[in-house]
């Protein structure tokens, strides 16, 4: 098991992110945008063949096509095209192979640079105006030595080349027969759209906060009252939904602090995440997750939070 492992399975809020670069060719001369994701996401960095470019009849023009990879056959997408960045094009570039939401796909940079461990509280959430914005790609930003680096939303990306809606098309129509009460943090504006959306379609009082720093100062006022009104945290709330990658704190850090509480522990916790897979389930088992559901499943993500609550019981455990 690497450190990485450790870090996330004691919900420490730290993160490794690998940082890889665009140069823009501008007027003046080679500008650099440096960028970051969760390592957690990324396979391998391979070169790219050379005569790789968009087809006139491509998707999207960021497509590039696809590439033979050992026995996969690779999609590859021109992140500074995607980015609309007039990429000063070089020899070597590279391709950030990555697997997130149950699909593997490259992603065509400038260069890589190195893998950096950071920590969730020092990823700056993009400001107000920016995370507004249905379009945004930024998750956050972090400095690193004396250049900001920028957290993209891959998913973001991918989304935008899919055409077939099918995150639309996949909402689930389960409703419940009683009212409940969701606390929902993800740090993506569009996913806590049609969050929002898709729990409040399914009788439930969605509680939408963007990342996990603010969902717990959330939880501690439900504590408050808990302990000045002589009440159960059931009492306020049925149950935390929580994705993983959040500044500020992230969902395996969220859940730990959740049901280490002697007073919080009693409310169940679903993570929901890209990132989740079978390989990495041990990871929310470590916090203490009650259920783990990954993104591509978000048509059955109410339906399970429904069946979590309707078997919880006030001693934290599933009747």
């Amino acid at each position: 098991m690497s450190q990485t492992d450790i870090l996330l399975e004691s919900g420490t809020n730290e993160l490794e992110i690998i940082e890889f670069f665009i140069n823009e060719q501008t007027d003046s001369g080679v500008e650099t945008h440096y960028y970051g994701v969760n390592v957690a996401k990324v396979l391998e960095v391979v070169e790219a063949p050379e005569g790789l470019e968009a087809s006139e009849a491509a998707v999207h023009p960021s497509f590039l096509g696809t590439i033979p990879l050992r026995d996969l056959i690779l999609p590859v997408v021109d992140l500074s095209v995607w980015l609309d960045i007039d990429r000063a094009q070089d020899v070597n570039e590279p391709i950030i192979v990555t697997e997130f939401n149950a699909m593997i796909t490259g992603f065509l940079v400038s260069g890589v640079t190195q893998i950096h461990r950071v920590n969730w509280a020092d990823v700056e959430p993009p400001s107000k105006y920016v995370s507004a914005m249905d379009t945004n790609c930024i998750t956050g930003t972090v400095k690193i030595g004396d250049r900001f680096v920028i957290m993209l939303d891959l998913e973001m990306v991918l989304a935008d080349l899919d055409e077939s809606g099918q995150t639309q098309a996949n909402l689930s129509s389960v409703v419940s027969d009683e009212r409940y009460r969701a606390l929902i943090a993800d740090d993506s504006t569009s996913v806590r759209t049609l969050l929002q959306k898709n729990f409040t379609d399914a009788n439930f009082e969605a509680i939408m906060v963007s990342d996990g720093a603010e969902a717990w100062s959330r939880l501690e006022r439900v504590k408050k009252l808990c302990e000045e009104e002589g009440k159960h945290p059931l009492d306020f709330l049925d149950v935390v939904v929580s994705d993983v990658e959040m500044p500020q704190m992230d969902g395996y850090t969220l859940t730990r602090r959740v049901k280490e509480d002697p007073v919080l522990k009693a409310l169940p916790v679903v993570l929901f995440s890209s990132l989740i897979s079978k390989s990495v389930l041990h990871k929310g088992k470590a916090v203490m997750a009650d259920e783990q559901v990954t993104k591509p499943e978000f048509h059955g993500l109410t339906e399970k939070v429904i069946n979590l609550v309707r078997s919880w019981d006030r001693s934290g455990k599933t009747a």
